[in-house]
């Protein structure tokens, strides 16, 4: 089976044809943080704009590469949520366009699903097997900071997530704060390289009600105060940097091992575009008692690869989605129920 799978919950146009889950003809994204690093942040409704500029040429990069037409494509998957409602209907209408235009089968993914089954992919990076069920996945990334059980395919369970900030909305407001730019995740991880981890004792692990819940706003403010009270002196940025991530890679690591003592999981999965931090990776993998996967940095940022393998479980199990889908830019996976999730 052939998919077309496209993605824009956030400020990447990407298109990509997936053959039979794991086999990737071809992946395309265009994207715009070149443009919104110059005001330190997203734009939504620019993004929706620039999405509508690239959405077609995009596709038609995807299907010229994978050397196919739209005829020889056997379905049309598209991310319906979570994410920012603009950027979202461009995808979603463009989708459902071309699958009543072309009448082919359309079905909707939760953006996280495409995270949770990136490594299913045959590529370069990824694992030669898929993970051992039940699985444990640590999503994080600009918007999300989620931990998800995952008992068999299509079958997850959320078992944490943040209260307030994503890690990585955390690590771009430290960054500017600090001057680093945008994003922050690898502005702070370079700056980070020169300085000790310990300068600084921010707090790791917030008081939460529950050890599975995440917390990064009373990190951000420690930062904040300490650059305060260093108004008149040159800040010690390589310290300052180093510290914070440190904070940050504490808290993620001892949340997901937590999480990992309290359900039965045979693995552990980090994916989202924090996941390329070093520290995170490297940490994770000396205290975890089960393997660490990690797909390579250009399936763990947004794209259309994974949205596509995701997709192909869904047709496997006949769960295809009417042309009047919606987008849902809260859509939740797994929740605590154990339901969730468009499936």
């Amino acid at each position: 089976m052939r998919i077309l799978a496209l993605e824009t919950s956030c400020d990447e146009t990407a298109a990509a044809v997936v053959e039979d889950g794991r086999i990737l003809r071809s992946n395309v994204v265009a994207s715009q943080a070149a443009f919104h690093a110059k005001y330190g942040g997203i734009f939504p409704e620019v993004a929706a704009r620039m999405h509508l500029e690239a959405i077609v040429p995009v596709t038609r990069e995807a299907l010229a590469q994978a050397g196919l037409s739209l005829e020889d494509v056997d379905a049309i998957a598209v991310t319906y949520g979570p994410g920012l409602p603009g950027s979202l209907v461009v995808g979603v209408s463009f989708a459902k366009a071309l699958a009543f235009g072309r009448r082919k089968p359309l079905i909707a993914v939760n953006h996280l699903e495409g995270h949770l089954y990136a490594h299913r992919l045959r590529v370069e990076g990824n694992p030669p097997e898929d993970l051992p069920l039940p699985f444990l996945a640590l999503i994080v990334s600009g918007g999300h900071t989620e931990l998800i059980w995952v008992r068999d395919l299509l079958d997850h369970r959320r078992v944490g997530w943040t209260i307030d900030d994503a890690a990585g909305e955390a690590f771009d407001k430290v960054a500017r704060l600090l001057g680093l730019g945008f994003p922050g995740g690898p502005a702070i991880e370079r700056a980070a390289r020169e300085g000790n981890p310990h300068a600084f004792p921010f707090p790791a692990l917030p008081k939460v009600d529950d050890p599975l819940w995440f917390s990064f706003s009373g990190l951000k403010t420690a930062v904040l105060r300490t650059v305060e009270r260093w108004q008149g002196k040159p800040l010690p940025i390589a310290d300052l940097a180093a510290s914070f991530q440190a904070a940050v890679v504490e808290q993620l690591v001892t949340r997901t091992l937590e999480a990992l003592r309290r359900y039965a999981a045979r693995a552990i999965l980090i994916s989202g575009g924090v996941s390329a931090n070093r520290r995170l990776r490297e940490t994770m993998q000396a205290r975890s008692p089960v393997p660490v996967v990690v797909p390579p940095p250009w399936l763990c940022t947004d794209n259309a690869a994974m949205i596509g393998a995701a997709a192909a479980l869904h047709a496997q199990a006949g769960r295809f989605a009417p042309l009047d889908l919606d987008v849902d830019p809260d859509a939740k996976i797994g929740l605590p129920d154990g339901t969730g999730g468009r499936s």
